[in-house]
């Protein structure tokens, strides 16, 4: 037997895990989504072309591998669709290799009218939700009341369907909003089009794959600083988006956890409402955010940017057990005369404090001064030519963090990523 390792984002989403799912997809057998859904923008570089997956799970490029989504995604079957046919136009056929689960939470029109509803009525608190029905849909599982990929299967599926409009429409009509579904046709044509692939009981599928000795790859989406349970809440996703979230999305058990790998940049970048304590609202977070195209994948929102925060990155590491570390974007810091890395917060009373608080929206940054490089790095590809500077910074940070930083990303194509201990060997 062998284990699922988990990679998943450290901070607030967007460090670039699609691109090192991608990376890495050649060393396993299967990839599996765990959570989250077209909430999430994972990009992928490679040969001069750029992918940007949503809800396909990041090793779809690999024709070999067994691509799954998990019971504990959400899924729009309209999006889905558009990017199956968006892979299909790059003479990619991801119907044989892609299997969805039967327990998957299904996405309709009406879920995201009411996530619309939802942040219009918070006004200056809303959370700057990705208004794609996220939230509503994991509302309607907790409630028991939530269509699954297994019953577009049933024959009263439409009758199934029906209901469930008619509880959002009393919901959205009690609310003053509109309550006229629209481009009803083509979300049944996406179910038509859904029936085709592979709906099974992944959790079998899966248990067979550890059994028979496959690699498998846990794929998450969001962040952990995102995560409903340990985010900064409320401003935060409706799913788990830490390791354990791979055991209740997958069907795994804990036991047959192994590694687990945490992405987190060189710097740090936030989208949406919600505390961020190092964000920097002067010129550098604009040159951060132009140097390193800081746009959201799903949204295009321009992101929030500001330095790595070593609080926020312990915390995370402790509640994944995360065991290597991928640091990506380390190209957007060249140029930097100095690199600032925030190593604990002065609480509200004035103490200091190197824990994250639960007020993390009334907390100030201490910071640590270090010099940066001036050397642009893109075209480097051996550790011995790096600029100093740079492995100190990563030597800092794994003396801080406890962790080794075993993956250094250096653009963004596949093939711009260093090696810095074997994982595999």
């Amino acid at each position: 037997m062998t284990k699922v390792d988990v990679l998943l984002g450290l901070q607030w989403g967007d460090e670039g895990k699609g691109k090192i799912v991608d990376f890495l997809a050649n060393k396993y057998d299967v990839v599996a989504r765990f959570q989250g859904g077209p909430n999430a923008g994972h990009t992928i570089i490679f040969d001069g072309k750029k992918f940007v997956l949503h809800q396909i799970p990041s090793g779809i490029f690999r024709p070999e591998i067994k691509n799954i989504i998990g019971n504990g995604v959400v899924l729009d079957p309209v999006i889905f669709r558009q990017e199956i046919e968006k892979l299909k136009t790059e003479g990619l056929n991801p119907v044989d290799n892609l299997y969805i689960s039967q327990r998957t939470q299904i996405i309709i029109p009406t879920h995201k009218m009411l996530d619309i509803a939802y942040e219009h009525q918070k006004g200056e608190k809303k959370i700057g939700s990705t208004l794609k029905g996220i939230g509503p849909t994991y509302q309607d599982k907790i409630a028991r009341i939530g269509l699954r990929v297994g019953d577009i299967l049933l024959a009263d599926f439409k009758t199934r369907y029906n209901g469930l409009k008619s509880t959002h429409q009393e919901i959205l009509s009690k609310m003053g909003a509109d309550t006229e579904v629209v481009n009803e046709d083509e979300f049944f044509d996406s179910i038509d089009y859904l029936r085709q692939f592979n709906l099974t009981q992944t959790e079998y599928l899966i248990d067979e794959e550890i059994k028979k000795g496959s690699k498998i790859l846990a794929e998450g989406a969001q962040g952990s600083l995102l995560d409903v349970d340990f985010g900064s809440y409320p401003f935060v996703t409706s799913s788990t988006t830490t390791a354990s979230g791979a055991c209740s999305g997958l069907g795994v058990a804990p036991g047959n956890i192994g590694e687990v790998f945490g992405i987190f940049k060189a710097y740090c970048t936030r989208v949406g409402s919600g505390p961020f304590p190092t964000e920097l609202l002067d010129g550098v977070g604009e040159r951060l955010r132009a140097s390193g195209s800081e746009f959201g994948a799903t949204t295009g929102r321009p992101r929030r940017c500001g330095w790595v925060d070593l609080p926020a990155l312990k915390y995370a590491i402790m509640i994944n057990g995360v065991t290597r570390l991928f640091m990506m974007k380390a190209d957007v810091l060249s140029g930097f005369d100095e690199i600032k890395v925030c190593t604990g917060y002065i609480l509200e009373d004035g103490e200091v404090s190197d824990k994250l608080p639960l007020a993390l929206e009334k907390v100030k940054p201490v910071y640590k001064t270090l010099p940066g490089w001036s050397e642009e790095i893109v075209e480097l590809n051996e550790l011995d030519v790096l600029p100093a500077s740079l492995v100190d910074y990563m030597n800092y940070l794994e003396q801080e963090l406890q962790v080794p930083i075993t993956i250094l990303s250096v653009g963004p194509d596949r093939s711009q990523t260093i090696i810095r201990e074997d994982i595999f060997s």
